[in-house]
């Protein structure tokens, strides 16, 4: 039984994170601004040189601050879907993902390596990708009502819930 509970922990940790993330963001005026003193565009150039990924820093430097806008509402719906367990896999690849865009681009140069979160927080992701929510979740309610109307179907004699007959 407490095998079923083993990731709960992490996603309320990553779930919890990332919403405060996306919201500590949104509500900081500076941080999406076009420019200036605790912008996106700031921490942007100022990381430019010394990324692994120079190439995505200039990629968000293009519009910093719709790049500063599509990271807060990346994590404001990674953060809230990891913590309903709402298309849970979905929402940890998405966190993952932005966990590795942003070693590669603001935490690649902290030495040594384990000194940069960016890098725990990918690899605190990668379970989530491969299990998913199957307890306390949005998605595990789904499923247990899929699988009611399956049975249900299946006892009155039909191949799926389509109305289809077997065989």
């Amino acid at each position: 039984m407490p095998v079923r509970y083993a990731l709960l922990p992490l996603r309320i940790f990553l779930g919890v994170t990332f919403l405060y993330a996306g919201f500590d963001k949104l509500f900081d005026p500076a941080f999406l601004a076009e420019s200036g003193p605790g912008s996106i565009e700031e921490l942007m150039r100022a990381v430019r040189d010394s990324s692994a990924a120079p190439g995505l820093v200039d990629l968000a430097l293009r519009s910093p601050a719709g790049f500063g806008h599509a990271i807060t509402i990346g994590e404001l719906a990674v953060g809230a879907g990891t913590l309903l367990g709402a298309f849970a896999r979905l929402a940890a690849a998405g966190g993952a993902l932005i966990s590795l865009s942003l070693w590669l681009t603001v935490s690649w140069s902290a030495t040594p390596y384990y000194y940069g979160n960016d890098l725990a927080y990918l690899m605190a992701w990668l379970p989530l990708v491969l299990a998913g929510a199957p307890v306390l979740s949005a998605d595990a309610l789904w499923a247990r009502r899929r699988g009611r109307r399956i049975r249900a179907g299946q006892a009155r004699g039909r191949s799926d819930t389509r109305g289809g007959s077997p065989g």
